[in-house]
């Protein structure tokens, strides 16, 4: 067999590869089913967080704020005030940061690559603690332009250092760079007054127990661009994950399909960071559970990744506010008691290539 009729049965096989992957809905109802059970699991986990806590609350409840017959009742106040926006900003940041986990290791290749591992959360908290504590005058709407800027600026410096999106190098550079971060971070917080301080603490934990359905409003539009960005280069994503020469063939741009993939990694972790502060571990633990349940193409992997985050943003807020009441933990610091050992695990399984 010639070199061209080699090439052309490897094209071929990439293009059935590919036609597979692409109708996941058709051909494997049971990825259909999954995600579909996500999100009924989220709906009645959500429904459930509504009504724990210190004020003990009903579906009826949240059903006569919904229908406008008891605006005035205090039941409806804890609802349509505090739990509901917090539940949903949950919902929004676990869905964003374990979508982009999912962009981020498909794009480099990497099974460890996480948006808060490799700096970007950090540049965010970094730009939007600097703006609390120095522009305290700013509207809070400023907040996700900052903290765009910021992650932008870091993810591009740490592609520029590691000179490659792909092996070890391009995560354990990103991993330097947000120690470097985290100590400015540090350097500003000794330099603010008291109570400022201590309101940039809880934030910079993770926490959603000021979530309002302004951060909401501030999130929402750019989550929602990030997810646009990375559902329109899925088909382009499972070709490049065929290898370099059916990508190519198929007209797969790889520096352009990964400056996308990347591009909306950052906006969806910079829009969650600049509402909800230092949440990590979910873009690195959500994407494997989501591989394990519904494969490696990457349709399915971005919608249960993003199932799978939003799952444990709300599981890990549920419990930090209810767990230890009146005492209320960030949803950041339980995520990283689970993700810290998740993450060594992953190091020890790579400890032969490291």
């Amino acid at each position: 067999m010639s070199g061209a009729d080699h090439n052309a049965g490897y094209l071929r096989s990439g293009y059935r590869k590919l036609g597979r992957a692409q109708t996941f809905l058709i051909y494997r109802p049971t990825i259909f089913l999954g995600l579909a059970g996500a999100v009924i699991l989220l709906a009645a986990m959500a429904v459930s967080a509504l009504s724990i806590g210190s004020l003990r609350t009903s579906p009826s409840d949240l059903l006569s704020l919904l229908s406008g017959e008891a605006r005035g009742d205090i039941a409806a106040l804890v609802i349509g005030q505090l739990r509901l926006p917090r539940i949903l900003l949950a919902l929004l940041c676990g869905a964003a940061l374990g979508a982009a986990g999912a962009a981020m290791q498909s794009a480099t290749r990497n099974a460890l690559a996480d948006p808060g591992l490799i700096g970007i959360k950090e540049g965010t908290v970094l730009a939007v603690v600097a703006a609390l504590l120095f522009l305290p005058q700013l509207s809070p709407v400023w907040r996700p332009v900052l903290g765009l800027a910021g992650g932008a600026l870091v993810a591009v410096t740490v592609i520029a250092i590691a000179r490659s999106l792909s092996g070890l190098r391009f995560v354990l550079i990103g991993i330097g760079v947000s120690w470097l971060l985290s100590s400015g971070i540090a350097l500003f917080m000794t330099m603010a007054r008291i109570s400022e301080v201590q309101t940039a603490m809880i934030w910079l934990g993770g926490s959603l127990h000021a979530a309002s359905w302004l951060d909401l409003e501030m999130a929402l539009p750019w989550v929602a661009a990030g997810f646009a960005l990375l559902l329109a280069t899925t088909r382009a994503a499972d070709a490049a994950m065929l290898g370099d020469m059916v990508s190519t063939g198929l007209g797969v741009r790889a520096s352009l399909l990964n400056a996308a993939r990347l591009s909306g990694a950052v906006l969806l972790t910079c829009a969650c960071a600049s509402v909800v502060g230092g949440l990590g571990f979910v873009g690195l633990v959500a994407p494997h559970l989501a591989r394990l349940c519904f494969g490696s193409s990457q349709m399915p992997l971005v919608l249960g990744s993003a199932a799978f985050g939003s799952l444990l943003v709300l599981l890990a807020d549920t419990v930090g506010r209810t767990l230890f009441a009146p005492v209320q933990i960030p949803a950041g610091i339980l995520m990283a008691v689970l993700g810290m050992p998740f993450f060594l695990f992953l190091m020890w399984q790579r400890r032969n290539v490291l």
